[in-house]
């Protein structure tokens, strides 16, 4: 009988572990995102800057966001909405770093939007925020 309770004890222990490291493991995840706010753009949104993302936009980001980045590309798979870049609504958030963040990891939790990471530098990265952030309407 003690055999039992001991073991079944262990099992719990052990499974209370693994939940605790899940756990542990998934905050570490997001750490990222939420630090992502304090990060600051170090390229300045200039003609260049404006220029260079605009290419990338081109080659990595209009299939889905369309060209003019309101989400509304027919190239776009079917069972997602892109994001409409152009509006008041960041669902990831809109500061720089928020954004730099999605562009280099992708879009979660299912991230049907990949992220860039390896395929771009952060300077391209950069390039691209600015770019994206040119696309909004100017406030009024």
């Amino acid at each position: 009988m003690s055999q039992r309770c001991a073991l079944g004890w262990g099992c719990v222990s052990v499974a209370a572990l693994v939940l605790g490291a899940c756990l542990t493991v998934r905050a570490e995840q997001q750490t990222p995102r939420a630090e992502a706010a304090k990060l600051k753009n170090p390229v300045a949104s200039n003609a260049a800057s404006l220029a260079a993302g605009q290419q990338l936009y081109q080659k990595y980001c209009r299939f889905c966001h369309g060209t003019t980045g309101h989400g509304d590309s027919p190239t776009a798979p079917k069972d997602i909405k892109p994001s409409n870049l152009t509006d008041e609504v960041w669902d990831r958030g809109s500061s720089d770093g928020e954004i730099f963040v999605v562009i280099q990891e992708g879009a979660g939790p299912d991230y049907r939007m990949k992220g860039l990471k390896g395929k771009i530098t952060d300077q391209d990265t950069w390039n691209l925020v600015n770019y994206v952030r040119s696309l909004a309407a100017p406030a009024k």
